[in-house]
């Protein structure tokens, strides 16, 4: 990766960075681990968009991950979708499979995103 600039992405992107250049980061970050074809993946997507849009400040990775992928070992998922939430590249908590927009609000509250 270039710079420290690692932006949002709306769909699952191949891993182009590394867990070091993640904890590198500052501010606030999603993670998103799953696939585009994983059915729980799917259903929670629109939780999970609706309450990143309520927050400006804070950047929703999308991480394809799958069998072998060093960045969701690193991470220990083992089901999709987790998201993992990071503050200065530090993990503050996890969700594995959210159903609901309030089970990802509660998530993010754990953090001040000041948005």
């Amino acid at each position: 990766m270039n710079g420290n600039v690692i932006r949002s992405n709306s769909e699952y992107e191949e891993e182009t960075f590394t867990f070091d250049e993640l904890q590198a980061l500052s501010g606030d970050i999603l993670l998103d681990f799953g696939a585009p074809w994983c059915g729980h993946c799917q259903a929670a997507r629109p939780a999970i968009e609706e309450v990143v849009a309520e927050h400006a400040g804070l950047r929703h990775i999308k991480i394809y991950d799958g069998k072998g992928k060093p960045l969701g070992r690193k991470f220990k998922v083992k089901l999709w979708p987790t998201l993992i939430l990071l503050h200065a590249g530090n993990e503050v908590a996890r969700l594995v499979r959210p159903l609901t927009p309030d089970e990802v609000r509660q998530l993010v509250s754990k953090i001040d995103l000041g948005g």
